[in-house]
């Protein structure tokens, strides 16, 4: 699953925004603060929940291991020892915000929104469904083609520490042991480094981070029932992602192409049930049916594929850099940090030079 991110950041900026030039609440700006006051207000102490008798056992019994993953991300990750993921909240929902992102019809270019102090990234989040669901079709109209996905969790890159950081939250919080502490390492992740205008950098960053960090855990600290059940998601996953990439390579390469653009339609449409014809042979040959995709492929367009390469472009590149580092997070962070405060097409240059 894709993580959720630096949506969080934009309430922050849109508090600055606000304090600064008066602006009233309406709006995205004012949902977005909003709804980010909200998570804060339903977040506790860790401590004092699990100090709370009405607390249900097995919501303790997570909370403790979050904690021993957050002393983990401090001690052996070298992620920012600070106030995020030392609280928690229930939301009452089941994702704490939704994105939208947005393609043009013959690209998997994402449309992006700016804002100011993070610049722009590829997607525009909302703590109410609805919302992205009307924001979705307006966009719909303008031509293109649109995806609304929920986010477990989001960074606010460590500038709200000040209201007591990034939360735990119901959303993710009974995740299995491995897709738990990839969750938070990849959050904690985004507090060390941060491109302006680069959603792709800075969500691959994090998601090496969070591999390299979950396999870490796992081999030290979990046991051989969460081992296999990490392996067994991970192997459906590396699948998924294999699957995905070719038909997202023979997308790219017919968009960029020199057919006609009717001809380019004719040849999506093809690809595309082509794409869900062999995720039927995936799921009956290699998953004994498992269905946990079926959304995914059911609503698979550009834009599910551009956001995806956010997430998984750069991977590769990031996990070179970190054994070109001697494996030495304090290094490696270091190296990224370096490289965020580059211009785009020099940070790209550098980051994938062999």
């Amino acid at each position: 699953m894709a993580f959720g991110g630096l949506l969080g950041v934009l309430a922050v900026s849109a508090g600055v925004v606000c304090l600064t030039s008066g602006c009233s609440t309406v709006g995205y700006y004012g949902q977005a603060v909003g709804g980010h006051l909200e998570v804060v207000r339903r977040a506790q102490p860790v401590d004092q929940v699990l100090a709370d008798p009405a607390t249900p056992p097995a919501l303790s019994e997570r909370l403790k291991l979050s904690q021993r993953m957050r002393d983990f991300a401090i001690s052996e990750l070298k992620l920012s020892d600070n106030r995020s993921y030392r609280s928690y909240a229930d939301l009452g929902r089941a994702s704490a915000v939704w994105n939208v992102v947005a393609t043009p019809e013959l690209s998997l270019t994402l449309k992006t929104w700016c804002f100011p102090v993070v610049g722009c990234v590829g997607y525009r989040g909302y703590y109410s469904r609805e919302a992205a669901d009307a924001l979705a079709a307006e966009v719909r109209n303008e031509g293109l083609e649109t995806t609304v996905y929920g986010v477990p969790a989001y960074s606010t890159l460590g500038w709200t520490n000040w209201l007591g950081g990034d939360p735990l939250l119901n959303t993710f919080i009974n995740w299995p042991e491995g897709e738990l502490a990839r969750l938070i390492f990849h959050e904690l992740a985004h507090q060390i480094a941060y491109a302006d205008d680069d959603t792709m950098f800075n969500e691959s960053f994090a998601v090496a981070v969070e591999r390299i960090g979950g396999r870490r855990w796992l081999e030290r600290h979990a046991g051989d029932a969460a081992r296999a059940e990490y392996a067994a998601l991970d192997a459906r996953r590396r699948d998924f992602k294999v699957l995905t990439l070719r038909y997202r390579q023979r997308l790219r390469a017919l968009y960029e192409g020199p057919l006609p653009d009717a001809d380019k339609r004719r040849e999506k449409a093809t690809l595309y049930a082509e794409l869900r014809a062999d995720y039927e042979r995936l799921k009956a040959e290699r998953w004994a049916g498992f269905a946990g995709y079926d959304g995914w492929f059911a609503r698979a367009n550009n834009a599910s594929f551009a956001v995806q390469a956010a997430y998984d472009e750069l991977v590769a590149d990031f996990e070179r850099l970190f054994a070109r580092s001697g494996n030495d997070f304090g290094r490696f962070y270091a190296e990224v940090q370096a490289l965020a405060k580059l211009p785009k097409d020099q940070r790209r240059a550098q980051l994938t030079a062999p």
